[in-house]
């Protein structure tokens, strides 16, 4: 991308910040950082060689721009939230007199719930992954899989705090992992039985298999033995959901959203589940309350009769 001096030396700072002294996480470091050279590329473009310069015309063109290329409202979105923290952020270090972003909208984002797995589909799933038998896969990568899916169900920790995990992050006498969330916040999430079960089985006879030199304390290991990535858990459920006919196609991300749910119908408390999920937000946690009143509403319409 061809941004001027200028403008990739503010933000090189506006990301140290952020790096620095928000603790913002590596993703999200990427996020603002492509966001904002895309629109400080179109600054350029038009001739703008000053941060006083740019107003909120420049802004709305850049994202009716955006728009008449198709790019999504999510996205666009994203980008205008990432304008606002940019522009708040010169005007606290007196880059800037007056903020543009103050009259800037966002666009407005069609609003879907969590895709969820039923409780019997969750069990299926995982019963499913217990089967050693008659895969292609060895035994090791089996009992691997099995310990992983249970282990995010069971939490519903993040599929990047999962591949984050160190040996000496497991509390096998009181049940418990501690992760380490966005933001660098360490919390202690507990896991059940089956759980505390299948990792017991990967790490004393499985993990061994992965084992090299390169393994050191990362508990789900690929098999040339390095920390296994996001990119990697996503294809073993996908394996997993492969083997069931009734099930629908779901991410991992989706596994945390059913966990989520299923403790909520269990009757968890809404700040309990929002600590265990990491949310800094009660607000990101309550979408899930409307996921447990649309599957009332759905057990209502079909089984009341006088629905």
């Amino acid at each position: 991308m061809q941004t001027s001096d200028w403008f990739t030396s503010i933000l090189d700072e506006f990301i140290a910040h952020l790096k620095i002294d928000k603790n913002r996480s590596d993703n999200t470091l990427r996020s603002y950082q492509t966001d904002l050279e895309l629109f400080f590329e179109n600054c350029a473009s038009q001739n703008i060689k000053n941060l006083k310069d740019i107003d909120l015309n420049n802004m709305r063109n850049w994202l009716a721009d955006l728009k008449s290329k198709e790019v999504t409202n999510t996205t666009i979105s994203r980008r205008v939230s990432s304008l606002k923290v940019f522009f708040n952020w010169a005007i606290k270090t007196k880059k800037i007199n007056q903020n543009p972003t103050l009259r800037l909208i966002s666009p407005k984002i069609n609003k879907t719930l969590p895709n969820i797995l039923g409780s019997k589909q969750a069990v299926a799933l995982l019963d499913s992954s217990a089967n050693l038998e008659d895969e292609q896969d060895s035994v090791a990568i089996r009992m691997r899989d099995h310990a992983i899916l249970e282990i995010l169900y069971a939490t519903g920790i993040r599929v990047s705090e999962l591949v984050g995990l160190d040996l000496k992050d497991i509390s096998f006498s009181n049940q418990t992992l501690k992760v380490l969330g966005k933001g660098q916040k360490e919390r202690i999430v507990p896991f059940g039985i089956p759980a505390k079960e299948a990792l017991e089985v990967y790490l004393k006879e499985s993990r061994l298999d992965f084992e090299t030199s390169q393994s050191n304390q990362a508990v789900f290991l690929g098999q040339r033995g390095k920390r296994l990535n996001v990119r990697q858990v996503r294809r073993i459920l996908e394996k997993a959901i492969e083997r069931l006919s009734d099930v629908k196609q779901v991410s991992p991300h989706d596994l945390r959203h059913s966990a989520a749910t299923h403790m909520l119908e269990g009757g968890a408390d809404l700040r309990i589940v929002q600590e265990l999920l990491g949310h800094a937000s009660l607000a990101t946690t309550q979408k899930y309350t409307h996921v447990t009143i649309e599957r009332l509403r759905e057990v209502f319409a079909n089984a009341h009769p006088r629905a």
